[in-house]
């Protein structure tokens, strides 16, 4: 869901930073033969990442939801000298779409994918990271910043999409909506962790800004 009018949306994009040839090629590639392709974070999600990632030129990034790599590859934008992202997804099937366009960007030797559930590699990963996305199956959100705020470095920063749900978060949720009731709780508990300070904002469906104390 779009919170802007789409006249604003359009004129925001055309006056920030144009996505590289690679992201454009990507996103139609995704449209015509993906699932869900709204599931891409498309041009204006995508540079504010890559802005933030610029901002901050994290050492290790992690990424919780790969989906056809178009973050990824934004993230990477801002990766130090010899630095690196890691990218979890458990759909086996999208990963030769995934690695084409890695090494379309230039990005082989930066991005390692890994295919599985997060919650099992996670806790694997012996490294501290400067910048994580948290964009995969709603249910979990709670279970994988509780798993990788111990794995931020000292104002390291951790992002997370999808904080507004289509807006269904500003309403009273049915017992039986789980990802919404999810996310509601996943809003008040960062509200109120002392370990961080958060900014949510209302790009596409919203995206919370944690940077750890």
């Amino acid at each position: 869901m779009e919170f802007l009018p789409i006249a604003i949306q359009q004129y925001a994009e055309q006056h920030s930073e144009e996505e590289p040839a690679v992201l454009k090629q990507l996103t139609r590639e995704t449209h015509l033969k993906v699932l869900q392709p709204r599931m891409l974070s498309g041009h204006f999600q995508g540079r504010f990442l890559s802005f933030i990632s610029k901002i901050t030129q994290p050492t290790n990034i992690l990424e919780i939801g790969t989906y056809t790599g178009y973050s990824a590859i934004c993230l990477a934008e801002g990766l130090s000298k010899n630095g690196q992202l890691i990218t979890i997804d458990v759909n086996e099937e999208r990963a030769e779409l995934v690695n084409r366009y890695i090494d379309l960007s230039g990005n082989k030797n930066k991005i390692i994918p890994h295919i599985g559930k997060a919650l099992e590699i996670i806790p694997l990963l012996d490294f501290t990271f400067d910048l994580v996305f948290i964009d995969a199956d709603k249910l979990n959100y709670i279970h994988y910043y509780e798993m990788v705020i111990d794995k931020v470095r000292s104002g390291g920063i951790i992002i997370i999409d999808n904080v507004l749900w289509s807006g269904k978060v500003t309403e009273i949720a049915k017992k039986n909506d789980d990802e919404t009731l999810l996310l509601q709780q996943l809003n008040k508990q960062l509200k109120n962790d002392d370990r961080i300070e958060v900014i949510l904002l209302p790009i596409r469906d919203g995206l919370s800004l944690v940077r750890k104390r």
